[in-house]
């Protein structure tokens, strides 16, 4: 039961000058309340109805909890009677699935998912409103895309019997076509996803900046003049002074102040509030977050946010817990379901592949051989967050692995890891959340983090 006592008091507070509790950005949920989480769900099909030998136990985990949280990674429509078209620049593949995939992820347990990613405009601002729809048909609440900025930023609701649920969603990975705008003056605002922009410098010592600056002076046209001695532009790709070659991000202020103002006003009409990006940065092959991340996470928890999760590098992150909430910096993907069908004609050229004599099926599979041939694509957990007195008591990590040896129409559905499996997951996150000062304990092929409530970090 939630506190009435502590309701009452804030609103008697308000009403005597104590304190404004409209402001307010404290976490409300009833004792118990569960958050799973996990990431990109990549799927073609309706899964409950099929023959997946362990995927009911999977079901079972995801409909136990408050809310359960996954990345839609794909979008809805019946390509039969759809008025789009694949889209000339797309997230490195068409994903689509049948309109059967709405009420079979509300059977599975799903009543919240980000929209926000590199796929949303796949198949163009059709496709996205085809998958709102779908979404909206059945009661699966939503977040990160909209007919302007204001309505893709904004916090979207669930309504749960432990609290009202917020989410707030954006991508730091998407295609620059998808991002939406809100209208200006005479000109009107864009449909698109809420996007997170970065600005991406690569990081070199000394001696290798100044045999950039030596190629850039040698190039033909005007050189870029710049008092700064510690960076160069070259070819569109700024270089900078550091000790460790690697990638370096610095966050968009406009659209970061919009990213906080959203998850402020998130909280302040809702009891819990989740937060997600979708950021493949550095790239799908890194383990480690990008270098912006940490920092621009705690001002995420900093405004309000009960829990950050992030998806995007298709594999699996570390965790932190930082002021008793969870940040997850990648749950990598829950269903990699890749029977996708109809494939545009761009990505048949992408993988030299003819669409009169080759198949979908075959281009997907160039794809995922050329891309995706690491077994770690395919092993990932569900996490779950189960609060006590406003606080993270304990989370739960059920690892998971997709099949990676199974035939094209068998892979990517999630079953639960056992033995040793399961013990390689876990470990590898073990590991990855060490710097986070996170420690995960292994008890019967799953992962618990368990935290004390007198002392949150």
């Amino acid at each position: 039961m939630r506190d009435q006592s502590r309701e009452d008091s804030d609103y008697w507070g308000a009403e005597m000058g104590g304190y404004d509790t409209v402001g307010s950005t404290a976490t409300n949920v009833a004792d118990g309340f569960t958050m799973a989480a996990v990431g990109d769900l990549i799927v073609t099909r309706a899964l409950t109805k099929g023959h997946h030998p362990g995927f009911g136990e999977i079901v079972e985990i995801l409909r136990k909890a408050d809310v359960t949280f996954g990345n839609m990674e794909t979008n809805i429509f019946d390509i039969r009677s759809f008025n789009g078209s694949p889209q000339a620049e797309y997230g490195g593949a068409y994903h689509v699935s049948t309109p059967e995939l709405g009420p079979d992820l509300k059977a599975m347990g799903f009543n919240l998912v980000s929209y926000a990613n590199n796929h949303t405009f796949d198949w163009g601002v059709e496709g996205m409103r085809e998958t709102c729809r779908a979404l909206d048909q059945n009661g699966i609440v939503y977040a990160g895309v909209g007919e302007n900025l204001a309505q893709a930023g904004a916090a979207r609701f669930l309504e749960t019997p432990r609290g009202r649920v917020a989410l707030v969603s954006f991508a730091s990975t998407f295609m620059p076509m998808s991002r939406a705008c809100d209208p200006a003056g005479e000109a009107p605002g864009r449909p698109g996803l809420n996007a997170l922009r970065l600005e991406e410098s690569i990081v070199v010592p000394p001696a290798m900046l100044e045999n950039v600056r030596q190629i850039r002076s040698a190039l033909p046209g005007p050189e870029l003049r710049s008092d700064d001695a510690t960076r160069v532009t070259l070819a569109g790709k700024t270089y900078k002074l550091g000790e460790k070659t690697g990638f370096s991000y610095e966050v968009n202020p406009y659209d970061l102040a919009g990213i906080l103002r959203n998850i402020r006003r998130g909280k302040q009409f809702a009891d819990f509030c989740i937060v997600t990006n979708h950021g493949h940065e550095p790239e799908n092959w890194s383990q480690e977050p990008p270098d912006y991340e940490q920092s621009f996470a705690h001002k995420i928890i900093d405004a309000g946010a009960d829990a950050y999760v992030v998806h995007g590098p298709h594999q699996l992150r570390g965790i932190e817990i930082y002021k008793g909430r969870p940040i997850l910096y990648s749950v990598g993907n829950f269903i990699m379901d890749d029977l996708r069908t109809p494939v545009g004609a761009d990505m048949f050229a992408a993988y030299g592949k003819d669409p009169r004599t080759d198949t979908d099926a075959e281009v997907s599979v160039a794809e995922m051989a050329q891309d995706f041939s690491d077994r770690v694509f395919y092993e990932s957990v569900i996490s779950v967050s189960r609060f006590e007195q406003n606080q993270l008591a304990e989370l739960r990590l059920y690892p998971i692995e997709l099949g990676y040896s199974k035939r094209l129409a068998n892979r990517g559905v999630p079953r639960l890891a056992v033995g040793q499996q399961a013990s390689k997951i876990l470990e590898r996150l073990q590991k990855l959340s060490k710097p986070f000062g996170t420690r995960i304990t292994i008890e019967s092929d799953i992962g618990v983090i368990r935290l004390g409530l007198t002392s949150p970090r």
